[in-house]
């Protein structure tokens, strides 16, 4: 079990908290993609219609973690590994989660918003949270129906430049960058 010590991030590495949201959504952000793909691809088909049952549910519990992370990341902003490199590669590294963040909160708002505001209701795991209206409510309706698919697609652009840029500091400069994100604050007793 991890130490009290271990749950917030620290300069030396991301927290267990930080590391099992970061981790567990890209699991979900990974099932999420796949049902979209699958909408797109193989529409029709007993593992579209799977993974797409799935996909206001899963959307939703991206939302609330998101949130999640982005108040705990708040509270550790100032304990966080500071960005490797120059200060123009650090800016892009800023520029490129907030954007990551962005997204990750506007896209299932959007998602959010057309269901409350639509004839279908929403359910999130079989609980209805928003009841089917009779009519839709287009000024709820008509940011999701323009944006969210869009901005889903500019999610994911953004997530494998996020993992392409992992690999190349693993890689090619060999930073530690990608072991702060999965080891943690492993060797933070020999800086101290």
């Amino acid at each position: 079990m991890a130490s009290a010590s271990h749950l917030p991030d620290s300069p030396a590495g991301y927290g267990i908290v930080t590391r099992a949201l970061h981790w567990g959504m890209a699991g979900l952000f990974l099932w999420q993609f796949a049902s979209a793909l699958l909408r797109v691809f193989a529409e029709d088909t007993g593992v579209e219609r799977l993974f797409w049952s799935t996909h206001y549910s899963v959307g939703f519990t991206l939302w609330l973690l998101v949130l999640v992370r982005g108040v705990w990341g708040l509270a550790n902003l100032h304990r966080r590994p500071r960005p490797e490199g120059s200060p123009a590669m650090a800016r892009a590294a800023r520029a490129g989660h907030l954007a990551l963040y962005g997204l990750m909160v506007a896209v299932p708002s959007l998602a959010i918003l057309r269901a409350v505001g639509g004839t279908r209701g929403f359910s999130v795991y079989g609980v209805q949270l928003a009841a089917p209206r009779e009519a839709a409510v287009a000024w709820l309706t008509a940011p999701a129906n323009a944006l969210h698919g869009l901005l889903g697609w500019a999610l994911l652009a953004l997530i494998v430049g996020h993992v392409a840029m992992a690999l190349y500091h693993t890689r090619i400069r060999r930073d530690g960058t990608l072991e702060r994100m999965t080891r943690g604050h492993r060797g933070e007793a020999a800086l101290t």
